[in-house]
């Protein structure tokens, strides 16, 4: 064989090789292209895909991970900043992610306002801040993150910055 013909087989090779890695990745782009004859033959399916992207309501599964993701996603429309990594750090330190924790031994609850929830919270504090769309439960795991949160960044700039009692 000759050496340009060698040369024509090690790019097919790579190329091989390159798609096979991408694996099904590589199917999934070339799917459109494959059997349409025009582009409005693909367009019907891709309007219908990006509809119902857009309309699709966004699920959060009913634990601290979908708490403090559904509670980001309601800080980030109201402008309150944090982290996952910061309000997860603060939730452990206050409750060990307990929704329905409640401190019924410092100066809060000797005054009678206890502190509640994830992010150990008092009722007037919880009040102040509560974020317009989230319940006005204070052990609602998403509405307590996200008022602790609101408190937190008006306070600290953002619970990223609390590493202690607050």
């Amino acid at each position: 064989m000759s050496a340009n013909g060698q040369n024509r087989h090690a790019r097919t090779t790579r190329l091989a090789r390159k798609l096979a890695v991408a694996g099904t990745g590589a199917a999934v782009l070339a799917l459109p292209l494959i059997g349409a004859t025009s582009a409005s033959a693909a367009t019907p399916a891709a309007a219908t895909t990006a509809a119902t992207a857009t309309t699709a309501a966004t699920t959060y599964p009913d634990n601290l991970d979908g708490w403090i993701r559904e509670s980001l996603d309601i800080m980030a429309q109201h402008g309150i900043p944090g982290s996952y990594e910061g309000i997860h750090r603060n939730i452990m330190r206050e409750s060990s992610g307990n929704p329905m924790a409640i401190n019924n031994w410092d100066i809060n609850a000797i005054n009678g306002t206890p502190s509640k929830g994830l992010l150990q919270v008092i009722a007037p504090t919880f009040e102040a801040y509560h974020v317009p769309g989230t319940s006005w439960d204070p052990y609602d795991p998403v509405a307590n993150i996200t008022a602790a949160c609101n408190y937190a960044a008006d306070r600290y700039g953002s619970m990223d910055n609390v590493f202690g009692a607050y």
